[in-house]
């Protein structure tokens, strides 16, 4: 496996611009107010040949009341325990602080190779000034500016320096990617902590909590995969601070790279216009989709409580309804690993390739039981089908008259290829071409 090095500091000394540029990406969302990363972050770098993994982490701080800081705090020793290198970031603007030392004191008691850099460094004044960065006792200070990338250079030599060699590197693999999606505070985070049996992402009771989408692979009872946690999607009226924007869009990006996601819903809550207007993002990006009905054990049940419950929401999809639905409780883990095993019967549902033999077969014997209606006196006629070489399921039905085929028969069509093969959970398009 490929070496972790693990970015900490105290808040705002530039942690996620570093690791921006380490990463090559803007996949941390930066922002000049304190505190913006919260959970552990990871990304890809490569120098000099070799390939190693990066995590961002929040800001380190001590004896605060606050929450989120006090969950930053165990997501930071997380990372310095996963870590095989450990890059604390300083800023001379700031001067060794009280933090400063906390932060040397965690990593000396780790007892991991440490790389000190001081960030901001953007001048020859400012170069004079990172000589008291030495009492911190974690060895050579590396001068650099992560915002323009000066002295980045001599600070990867030193990472990756301190590398094990004898470390076998990952394979490249092409892992299937999950995004788990839904309106803020639907248990989100607190489902992926559930699967993964760790405190992978930080979970409070407070709206909004996950700012960027978090990518985590889950290698468990032979299923791999990228699972990644996204910010909660709310209405666009809503989302007033830039932090907040920032990370909705960074959430919608997640959908479009996906292969599958699951939707979820708070079950105290129902399906509401927000939850479908999600749904609506992840069927215009033909994405497979698993709704997931969270919170289920809040739930007061009678006999027939989870069927209705079903019927309701499925309802609520039409037409696109042949989507697989799971009552959950990411609190007790009720059902949380069958949801993998759906979401991976909806991923291989989604690349799936049907032969030209079987669906003419299948489709033609069906078009013969029931032609496309007369239009104008003009008989339709559909004399041959074949799938697309796209992602995502589509199919091209070649007739006489493409222009008069109407959306009731498009939707016959559909749910004749939903009946005959395993399309479940996987949008479908049917294109019609003139033969």
């Amino acid at each position: 496996m490929s070496n972790i090095v693990a970015i900490v500091g105290r808040p705002n000394v530039g942690k996620s611009t570093l690791f921006n540029r380490m990463v090559e990406s803007r996949q941390a969302i930066t922002d000049a107010t304190a505190g913006v990363t919260r959970d552990r972050h990871y990304g890809k770098c490569e120098w000099g040949g070799i390939e190693f993994s990066v995590i961002d982490t929040g800001g380190y701080v001590t004896n605060s009341d606050d929450i989120f800081e006090g969950e930053i705090r165990k997501q930071v020793k997380l990372a310095v325990d996963e870590a095989d290198v450990i890059l604390f970031l300083t800023d001379v603007t700031g001067g060794v602080t009280d933090l400063d030392d906390d932060v040397a004191e965690l990593l000396r008691k780790s007892r991991k190779p440490v790389v000190v850099a001081v960030n901001k460094v953007d001048n020859i004044d400012r170069q004079y000034l990172t000589g008291e960065f030495y009492s911190l006792g974690l060895g050579e200070i590396y001068a650099i500016s992560a915002i323009n990338g000066s002295g980045t250079g001599d600070l990867l030599d030193a990472i990756v320096a301190k590398f094990d060699r004898n470390k076998p590197a990952d394979e490249a693999r092409d892992l299937p990617n999950i995004a788990v999606v839904g309106r803020p505070n639907a248990g989100k985070s607190s489902f992926i902590n559930a699967l993964l049996e760790q405190d992978r992402n930080i979970v409070t009771d407070i709206a909004g909590t996950t700012r960027d989408s978090i990518n985590t692979v889950y290698n468990k009872f032979g299923f791999e995969f990228n699972i990644i946690d996204t910010a909660g999607l709310r209405k666009k009226n809503k989302v007033e601070e830039n932090l907040e924007f920032y990370s909705v869009m960074r959430a919608i990006r997640t959908i479009e790279e996906s292969d599958v996601c699951f939707l979820i819903i708070d079950a105290t809550l129902g399906l509401e216009s927000q939850d479908l207007n999600i749904f609506s993002l992840i069927v215009k990006n033909r994405k497979g989709v698993v709704i997931l009905i969270n919170k289920w054990d809040l739930i007061e049940k009678e006999k027939n409580t989870m069927e209705e419950y079903e019927a309701a929401v499925k309802a609520k999809l039409a037409p696109f309804n042949d989507v697989p639905v799971l009552f959950i409780s990411a609190l007790t883990k009720q059902r949380v690993f069958k949801a993998v095993e759906t979401a991976m019967q909806v991923y291989k549902n989604r690349r799936q390739k049907i032969s030209t033999a079987k669906l003419n077969e299948v489709m033609l014997a069906a078009i013969d039981n029931y032609p496309p209606p007369t239009v104008k006196g003009k008989y339709i006629r559909i004399k041959y089908v074949t799938q697309l070489p796209t992602p995502s399921p589509q199919f091209a039905f070649f007739c006489n008259l493409p222009q008069y085929i109407r959306d009731p028969y498009r939707r016959y069509l559909e749910n004749k290829m939903r009946e005959n093969f395993e399309l479940q959970g996987v949008p479908v398009q049917i294109y019609f071409r003139e033969k």
